[in-house]
């Protein structure tokens, strides 16, 4: 029987690693997928020995608290290639695991595939000749990573990224606003703190700052916030009370809030790049401990921290990072903008290209069908 082990550390890994091998089953059905992953692994079909995505942490000292776990995973799996040597290994995200996993799959001389690999091209170039030289086919999402592995030797496939395909809204600006009891004569402008505690705490006080400023000079607007999943609406309201503002709060409606707002005013991160894919102007922010915003400036060689500026390779929309990200600032823009509609258009025309580089879609079933051909199984049993 044909075999693919799948590795998937976290839960956006798990939730791709899901879309790409439903895909797969689709074409051969008789595949046995197992290894590591979580829920949306489980869903269709997969055996899944490990779920390290309790485990999972954002930065560098939380992730030390768990080596210890981290390491039994990987003697698991390496047991794992060695006793069920599958035809092939996908490996997604999860990237210092990965790189490990990907080495040992190149000593058992089994092909692997790595989407959303490490992120070479925002430092240490190094781990794409890593890769490289581990035989690792490389499923690349993002332009500046398909060509960092090649340029290090690596055998690439430019899929594109898959949000292309999932990002999109079918209903009208109008239809929208009547579904959210939204007064359609109004503008929009909405704020997307982040999907954690943390980030929201660091965020939001000075975005809501900077609303009340924006609203003395323009009281027809109105202002939003989108709610990320697991982020209690008595929690937010605690922010919006301090500040005597009316705030509409929005639940599980992202793409739709970016398709009827002005622009948006967003915490750096994915949020960026799914309204870049729907064409809608932003403000990104990012503020984080000093020593951590250091250590990162010192890792990661990069002239952007927001996603579309990153793709572009220009400043596209603007950043607020740090010390620049302040009420005053946020409203300057913002302001500037709402007099200027002619910079909106141009920051319109910009975003386009950003969407452009992100590929032409099918990206789920790209991959599929890289995996079936590295690994032979789109006729086998």
């Amino acid at each position: 029987m044909a075999k693919i082990m799948v590795s998937a550390g976290e839960i956006s890994g798990d939730m791709h690693a899901a879309a790409v091998l439903k895909k797969v089953k689709e074409v051969n059905d008789s595949i046995q997928i197992f290894g590591m992953g979580s829920t949306a692994l489980k869903e269709i079909g997969a055996e899944i020995l490990i779920d390290p995505t309790k485990i999972s942490t954002i930065g560098y000292i939380e992730a030390l608290k768990n080596l210890k776990t981290h390491f039994k995973h990987l003697r698991q799996m390496k047991k794992l290639l060695r006793e069920r040597k599958p035809d092939l290994v996908f490996l997604v995200d999860y990237s210092a695991f990965n790189m490990k996993l990907a080495k040992a799959c190149s000593q058992e001389g089994i092909k692997a595939v790595n989407y959303f690999p490490p992120s070479a091209w925002v430092y240490n170039k190094r781990r794409a000749s890593k890769m490289a030289s581990y035989g690792t086919h490389i499923a690349a999402v993002f332009p500046m990573e398909r060509d960092v592995y090649r340029q290090a030797g690596a055998e690439v496939t430019f899929v594109g990224h898959p949000l292309v395909d999932i990002v999109e809204v079918e209903k009208s600006e109008a239809e929208i606003k009547k579904d959210l009891k939204i007064d359609h004569q109004k503008p929009i402008i909405t704020l997307f703190p982040g999907s954690r505690r943390g980030e929201i705490e660091s965020l939001l006080p000075e975005m809501l700052k900077a609303v009340r400023k924006i609203k003395a000079k323009k009281p027809e607007l109105e202002f939003l916030l989108s709610a990320a999943d697991g982020i209690e609406l008595e929690y937010l309201n605690s922010f919006i009370n301090k500040f005597d503002l009316e705030l509409k709060i929005i639940q599980k409606n992202n793409y739709q809030l970016m398709q009827i707002s002005e622009f948006i005013i967003s915490a750096s991160g994915t949020t960026t790049l799914e309204a870049s894919i729907l064409n809608t102007p932003q403000i990104i922010c990012y503020q984080a401990a000093l020593t951590t915003y250091l250590l990162a400036k010192y890792l990661f060689k990069v002239q952007f921290v927001g996603l579309p500026n990153i793709i572009a390779g220009a400043e596209v929309v603007p950043e607020l990072l740090q010390n620049d990200f302040e009420a005053e600032k946020i409203a300057e823009l913002s302001l500037n903008w709402l007099n200027n509609k002619e910079e909106l258009k141009k920051i319109k025309k910009e975003l386009q290209t950003v969407r452009h580089k992100l590929g032409g879609g099918g990206a789920v079933k790209k991959t599929a069908d890289l995996l079936l051909r590295e690994g032979g199984l789109k006729n086998r049993g």
